[in-house]
């Protein structure tokens, strides 16, 4: 095991995973209902493929990829198809459109599904069937796993990079994972080299999970694979963000203008790779995944392995219900979640983890003061950008500045948030300004 240090800037964050670590890992209930997401949280939604009362199975293709933005849909449940509605989702938008499946209760399986022998298998082969099944990426992008894949391939990648640090306060679905499926996440790796052609991998844990890289370690001695190894990384957010990570395992640094192949790099998620492993195994398209539900509003805070589709409701029953009055419902964690307005939100690959957060769990923001210039987002800043100086060229309007500050390399994690004494909501104010940045660039592009 290779010890790594991580990247200067940065939070310590005091780790709110404790309580649902307790539990072991467990299946949710089937919900008699799922509402599955024609957009899995990548930004582009597949096209439906039935109709209502079409008749469904576990693994049933019911969504198809327009593009390589996407990723087909399968049906987590057996039962019927009652119709194709705009529901509330966990996305930017809000609501999207959505397959409404009652669950009969058979759990029939797709007919044909069967293990894949992907050792065999060409390359183009193995990343057809990734493709096919559906797999986005789990670590929160939902970005489709087999076009990362394939673009590695084409730029003859050599480091595969799987992501174990998970550094937001709350979620701790991955930890959970590498306690008790380590194998999964080894044999995963394996196959993704074979898929992507790199000649190495690097399994990434952060040092405040002693039992994930036990079990990482007993999994590495098992498979024997001298291509595959682990580092650990200091806990310190935001390890998990996929070009500080990258440069806190290599120390090689993402040009700020291009993607991790362009140096020989790919990062994927540890579960996206446990749920390659699982593909191979049963032959089953993705149609579950591991959430973490916790917070002070939740009973009995757990990870649950949940089908796709389960009402964030039915997920937080499955807890014990609510404790008490929540104040806010999160999808995703504390630094870079998105708040729901309800609990109606179907769970999809991009959901991690929902905290039940109350009062306790939240300090009030208080009023928003002018910037007094005292630099403490610099220093926090992952990218190295000077949030200060963003702040008053978006202010200003000057374009030119706003994309000299690097507003483009933004990652929206919060650091600056967190530590303005102004209480300035920067990241918001970001993430607005690249929206309407991009909106401008659209424009032109159409005229």
């Amino acid at each position: 095991m290779a010890a790594r240090s991580s990247f200067p800037p940065g939070l310590e964050l005091e780790a709110r995973k404790a309580v649902p670590m307790r539990q072991p890992l467990r299946a949710a209930p089937a919900p008699p209902w799922v509402v599955v997401a024609l957009d899995q949280g990548g930004g582009d939604a597949a096209q439906p493929l039935l109709k209502a009362g079409a008749r469904v199975r576990i693994g049933t293709p019911v969504g198809r990829a327009a593009d390589e933005a996407a990723v087909d849909v399968h049906s987590p449940v057996a039962g019927v198809v009652r119709g194709i509605e705009t529901r509330p989702v966990a996305g930017p938008t809000g609501e999207g459109s959505c397959i409404v499946i009652e669950n009969d209760g058979s759990d029939e399986l797709e007919p044909g599904l069967a293990p894949i022998d992907w050792a065999t298998l060409a390359p183009h082969e193995l990343l057809a069937r990734i493709r096919s099944a559906g797999i986005a990426g789990l670590g929160g992008a939902a970005f489709p796993a087999y076009a990362k894949l394939a673009a590695a391939r084409e730029r003859s990648t050599t480091h595969l990079v799987l992501n174990g640090a998970e550094c937001e306060p709350w979620i701790c679905c991955d930890d959970a994972l590498m306690r008790e499926r380590a194998a999964d996440v080894v044999l995963g790796a394996q196959v993704l080299l074979h898929a992507c052609g790199a000649a190495k991998c690097t399994i990434a844990v952060e040092d405040d999970k002693p039992e994930a890289i036990s079990a990482i370690e007993v999994a590495l001695a098992a498979a024997a694979d001298p291509r595959i190894g682990l580092a650990t990384l200091r806990a310190i957010y935001p390890a998990g963000a996929e070009r500080q990570l990258l440069a806190a395992v290599t120390g090689l640094e993402v040009p700020h203008d291009a993607l991790p192949p362009a140096i020989g790099l790919l990062c994927h998620n540890v579960g996206t790779a446990a749920a390659v492993a699982r593909l191979v195994r049963t032959g089953r398209p993705i149609t579950g995944r591991i959430v973490t539900v916790t917070g002070s509003g939740v009973r009995l805070p757990a990870n649950l392995d949940a089908r796709l589709g389960t009402p964030i409701a039915d997920l937080i029953a499955a807890c014990g219900g609510y404790d008490s009055e929540p104040l806010r419902l999160i999808a995703g964690g504390s630094m870079t979640g998105r708040a729901l307005a309800t609990d109606a939100v179907p769970l999809t690959q991009a959901v991690n983890c929902v905290v039940v957060a109350t009062a306790k769990d939240l300090a009030a923001r208080g009023r928003e003061m002018p910037c007094i210039r005292c630099g403490d987002c610099a220093p926090v800043c992952p990218p190295g950008l000077l949030p200060q100086s963003l702040l008053r060229a978006i202010a200003a309007g000057d374009d030119g500045q706003v994309a000299r500050h690097g507003l483009a390399d933004c990652i929206e994690c919060g650091c600056c948030d967190y530590v303005c004494p102004s209480r300035i909501p920067l990241t918001a104010r970001f993430s607005a300004a690249r929206r309407t940045r991009q909106m401008r660039l659209d424009e032109r592009q159409r005229a």
